[in-house]
């Protein structure tokens, strides 16, 4: 796992948070307590890395769900734009809106990224496993997008 511009690490407290899910539904940290939470941040709806990272997670929902898993994702799209992507990919689970970046600055993956040559403010993709006591159990700082599922479901070495 990369180093991540997030100071969250396995052990920490996950920090709370409170945001609307694509229905309209708050949704907080407290919702998954007794739950292995898998809270993905992902730059935006509809782009190529952020659907197969989707997607990825999407066919392995089931394995994930007989570990212990619940998976949610976080971009700072509208729900509008959720609806569109869940859809679009018949995706199984719950993705929040966080147009005002607060979860993301929560969590320390909002920031400086810089791309073909520009820097700009945006979502750097970070994953963070949260056992169900609310602590960080792991964190994947540059999640393998093909292949997230299986990073999580296979302990580290």
């Amino acid at each position: 796992m990369a180093s991540s511009i997030s100071p969250l690490k396995p052990g920490d407290t996950a920090p709370a948070f409170s945001a609307p899910d694509q229905h309209g539904n708050t949704r907080t940290l407290e919702d998954f307590r007794e739950k292995k939470l898998v809270l993905y941040f992902y730059p935006k709806d509809n782009t190529p890395g952020c659907t197969s990272q989707a997607c990825n997670l999407n066919d392995h929902l089931d394995t994930l769900a007989q570990a212990g898993y619940v998976v949610m994702g976080v971009s700072p799209d509208s729900a509008k734009s959720h609806h569109k992507f869940i859809d679009k990919f018949s995706l199984k689970f719950d993705l929040l809106c966080d147009e005002d970046k607060a979860v993301h600055n929560a969590y320390g993956v909002w920031g400086l990224k810089k791309f073909m040559g520009k820097e700009y403010e945006g979502t750097h993709r970070t994953t963070f496993v949260i056992d169900e006591a609310g602590l960080i159990e792991r964190v994947f700082a540059k999640p393998q997008v093909k292949a997230h599922a299986e990073e999580i479901l296979n302990p580290e070495p």
